[in-house]
């Protein structure tokens, strides 16, 4: 249902991969929108593969047409440069980083309500609550160290009574027993399913690093000139997820057809904890995609204290503007 996460998790400092849109138009008023990803195509764009399919695009004017990416692809540096004009990444961290370099791109929105990021023990040595990470190994890749230590941070837990393993996405260093936690997007059920039913989460989320997951966004200047275009996307995309959410297996219908080598029961499996973190008790009021700039000044606030921007720390305004949410306020469905 995710991006391949055995290639690409780019939550952790200085890495900024994941998808971008460019806009051909053909015509002044049938631009084509093509959404670049970063990653392997699957069910991160079961929304917008519902939107193409339905025709919500082409009633906004725009078509829709998917590129695959892969793990190398530096996302972020390619729509700063102009090449491409609209992104999208896995993590907000990745935004708030550049933000601090001087790199001008914005969020606009974000496809994950809450970062599906998380802590996984069995119930042999349980990890429920931050404190219980004390004289833990903790396996976990090289991207997701900032945000462990982010989580000991924030929850007063010293570095030093945690043992950090480097790991790959196999899990199954927790079963063997070398280590006690391993980590991953809990949005990722079929790499979950060797821990097997008894596995117990901590989410990130929960342990108060709040982080968004899957934001879209674009340079000041693309926002600035092109947003009228950067709206229609985000309110046909918004209808796509409103019909994947409602409609589930033909959801997975439009998935795999779009997408055949993936699995249809294995997507159908994982919409539903996909659609978990799309939608939430704030998008039923304020409507799919939407974000709070609390959240993202508290994210700047973590980040400033653990010395992850090197440079400066980002202004909010600087990181995320709710102008295009605003825009689109009127289309994207009021669900949770």
């Amino acid at each position: 249902m995710v991006m391949n996460r055995r290639k690409l998790l780019l939550t952790g400092a200085g890495l900024t991969g994941g998808a971008f849109l460019d806009f051909s138009a053909f015509s002044a008023s049938q631009p084509v929108v093509n959404l670049q990803l970063g990653w392997i195509l699957g069910g991160n764009q079961v929304g917008e593969v519902c939107a193409k399919a339905l025709g919500y695009y082409g009633q906004e004017g725009i078509e829709l047409a998917l590129q695959p990416g892969g793990p190398n692809i530096d996302g972020v540096a390619v729509v700063a440069s102009g090449r491409y004009e609209v992104g999208q990444v896995s993590s907000s961290p990745s935004l708030m980083l550049a933000a601090s370099q001087d790199i001008p791109v914005i969020c606009f929105g974000v496809g994950a309500q809450e970062h599906p990021y998380t802590f996984f023990s069995l119930p042999r040595n349980p990890v429920r609550k931050p404190a219980d990470m004390a004289g833990k190994k903790v396996g976990i890749q090289a991207t997701g160290v900032i945000l462990l230590k982010a989580m000991l941070a924030r929850n007063n837990v010293p570095l030093k009574d945690v043992e950090i393993v480097p790991i790959g996405a196999d899990m199954s260093p927790l079963l063997t027993g070398q280590v006690d936690v391993v980590t991953g997007w809990l949005t990722n059920t079929t790499a979950l399913k060797v821990l097997g039913p008894d596995r117990i989460d901590l989410r990130l989320w929960d342990t108060g690093v709040r982080l968004y997951g899957l934001p879209y966004y674009a340079t000041s200047q693309t926002l600035k000139t092109k947003g009228d275009t950067v709206a229609k996307f985000m309110r046909a995309s918004g209808k796509g997820w409103a019909f994947a959410y409602d409609n589930r297996d033909k959801a997975i219908d439009y998935l795999v057809k779009e997408f055949p080598n993936l699995v249809w029961k294995d997507e159908r499996e994982a919409i539903d904890d996909m659609m978990k973190f799309a939608f939430s008790a704030k998008t039923k009021t304020e409507g799919w995609g939407t974000m709070d700039p609390a959240v993202w000044q508290e994210q700047i606030d973590t980040y400033a204290e653990l010395g992850q921007f090197s440079k400066r720390t980002p202004k909010l305004d600087e990181v995320m503007t709710l102008d295009i949410l605003k825009a689109s306020a009127d289309a994207r469905p009021k669900i949770g």
